[in-house]
């Protein structure tokens, strides 16, 4: 009996021992595929007071907030993605990343080698809104300084879907009914379209982030494990840049691909650190400032969006400062315009002015800087601009980037309606319609414009 006993004691250390071994097994397979998400990045991460490797993102818990001493770190939802679309093989090709350029990139950027971009900056990304909803051919723009650069971004998606692809018509209805597949040439065009205006025409330069790491952490450079592993491509014709953004569309839209910060990164590349510091004057040396702990962007990197020079002012031409100095504004007009109305803004400051040059572009888009909201205006006449008869009575569309908006706002604007028509349209609607911040924008263009919100409540 007592051997019986014994036996089974014995039989049951062996079970205990196999699972044992089965639960070590199924770790190991999941070691194997977290290094391989990490592949580059093990040399120069920090390391905790156990000389154990911790990345970047270890350090926040999701929110740019430190996580309490002995609270575990969860896998983000990124590294189930095996392996990481938004990540590119380092034997693409591309020029690596050096620590002289890493630093002039985060110079340019922050005026100082150890700023990093907040966690709002690195989240943001171009995804658009379902292709089936109204809002089909929009981004989903967030919070924080990237929102004023995904909404330039969209003034050139409406260019291309409006008034440069071929084979379609430009009306309303065209935009709502996009595929997926069309919103991804849209994307492609756009981006592409922006960096070769930045290139002078001459070339674009696209980063991505590859496997490797090619800088470890100095004194005068904090790593964040991303600028690390760029890689630079050029592309000296316009039609191989779009294509190639467009085999690596992933790395721009993905979550988790700082597709914001890597269209930052190839549009300064492809302006190069030589046009910068000539575009720049002496108002700007820096392309961002320090904003509620993050970071916005300065005018200069709109600009570089919408005209291709990173010009830190929007009057026309150059003007003389109060010290005398230059001021660089707007040289030419541009295909996307610029609109800015500010409650604060002093209408006599000449110099804060948005000039001619993007009040009328090329074409009837409109990025919109209200109230420090950007937002987007256009219009699906393509004449607009051109003939002055189209101007009298004409529809705008509106949308504001907010998650609330379903839909675009539809504006009628009556340019030649007498003054007591535009007081009839204010008491209609009561007294509070005429301080619309929209309706401002728009007439910092055309001042005695009625503007009619179709049965929309007016934005305030």
């Amino acid at each position: 009996m007592d051997m019986e006993v014994l036996g089974q004691e014995q039989s049951s250390e062996q079970l205990d021992l196999e699972e044992i071994s089965r639960k070590i097994s199924f770790l190991d397979k999941w070691r194997e595929i977290f290094s391989f998400h990490r592949l580059g990045t093990n040399n120069t991460t920090p390391q905790n007071h156990e000389g154990n490797h911790i990345s970047a993102d270890e350090n926040e818990d999701g929110t740019g907030i430190p996580q309490p001493k002995g609270q575990g770190h969860l896998p983000s939802s990124g590294l189930c993605s095996i392996p990481n679309p938004s990540i590119i093989s380092s034997k693409l090709g591309g020029l690596p990343i050096s620590l002289a350029m890493a630093m002039k990139l985060r110079q340019i950027l922050f005026g100082n080698t150890i700023h990093v971009f907040s966690y709002n900056w690195k989240k943001a990304c171009f995804r658009f809104h379902d292709p089936s909803s109204e809002l089909a051919f929009t981004l989903e723009v967030g919070k924080g300084g990237a929102r004023s650069i995904q909404m330039a971004v969209q003034g050139s998606i409406i260019k291309y879907l409006l008034f440069t692809r071929k084979g379609k018509d430009c009306n309303f209805g065209s935009l709502c009914e996009i595929s997926k597949k069309e919103q991804e040439q849209a994307l492609a065009a756009a981006l592409a379209g922006i960096l070769w205006a930045a290139g002078a025409a001459q070339k674009a330069t696209i980063c991505l982030v590859s496997e490797d790491t090619y800088i470890a952490s100095t004194p005068d450079y904090s790593v964040d494990n991303f600028t690390e592993r760029l890689q630079l491509f050029e592309f000296l014709e316009k039609e191989a840049a779009e294509k190639f953004i467009y085999d690596h569309l992933q790395c721009f839209r993905g979550e988790g691909s700082h597709g914001v910060i890597l269209f930052l990164y190839s549009l300064i590349f492809s302006r190069t650190f030589e046009r910068l510091q000539m575009d720049l004057d002496g108002t700007t040396t820096q392309l961002l400032q320090p904003n509620a702990g993050g970071f916005l962007c300065r005018q200069a990197v709109l600009n570089m969006i919408l005209t291709g020079r990173a010009s830190p002012s929007v009057f026309n031409g150059c003007e003389k400062g109060r010290s005398q100095e230059t001021l660089h504004g707007v040289l030419t007009r541009s295909d996307v315009g610029y609109l800015r109305w500010g409650k604060d803004a002093l209408e006599d400051d000449r110099l804060s002015q948005v000039g001619s040059m993007l009040k009328t572009p090329k074409l009837p888009i409109w990025l919109c800087n209200i109230n420090g909201n950007y937002s987007i205006l256009f219009c699906t006449n393509r004449q607009l601009l051109s003939d002055w008869k189209m101007e009298r009575l004409f529809d705008l569309y509106f949308y504001s980037g907010r998650s609330s908006q379903k839909k675009l706002v539809h504006l009628t604007i009556d340019t030649h309606s007498h003054h007591w028509e535009r007081d009839q349209q204010e008491e209609k609607h009561g007294p509070r319609r005429r301080f619309s911040p929209v309706e401002m924008a728009i007439r910092t263009k055309w001042s005695e414009a009625t503007i009619n919100w179709n049965g929309t409540i007016p934005f305030f």
